[in-house]
């Protein structure tokens, strides 16, 4: 199964105990193949360097999360320019690189994206449909 996890997921994944950090240790143990792309880790890095984020991770939580995330991770070259979420366009580069990367799930808690359900047959689902889904 080939799967997406959203930039939200992997900042819950890295800052909380739960069905993000749940999912994450799957593809660790590469339960699943986790498809990303090097946009989606910069947007991640740039999410998770935020200031609100400092009280949770330091610098050396987020080098080894890297170094996981790039042994763990299929990086796909996104070549589709999609502009679907109009309210928040910057949710169209999640939807290229699964679709570019034919994943099977789309993996999120962004409400524009779970609003969809679905997009040219990729499945788009919270963490705790997808923890369900692996069972």
């Amino acid at each position: 199964m080939r799967i997406l996890l959203d930039i939200n997921v992997l900042a819950s994944a890295m800052i909380t105990k739960g069905k993000p950090k749940e999912l994450w240790l799957k593809a660790v143990k590469q339960e699943y193949d986790l498809i990303s792309s090097r946009r989606i880790v910069s947007d991640f890095l740039e999410v998770i360097s935020r200031k609100k984020f400092q009280h949770y991770v330091k610098e050396k939580d987020i080098v080894d999360f890297l170094e996981a995330f790039n042994t763990t991770a299929k990086l796909v070259d996104v070549e589709s320019k999609l502009k679907v979420i109009k309210q928040d366009p910057d949710d169209d580069v999640i939807l290229a690189t699964a679709y570019d990367g034919n994943a099977d799930y789309i993996v999120s808690g962004d409400k524009h994206l779970l609003k969809l359900k679905e997009f040219r047959g990729i499945k788009i689902v919270s963490a705790s449909e997808m923890l369900d889904l692996l069972k």
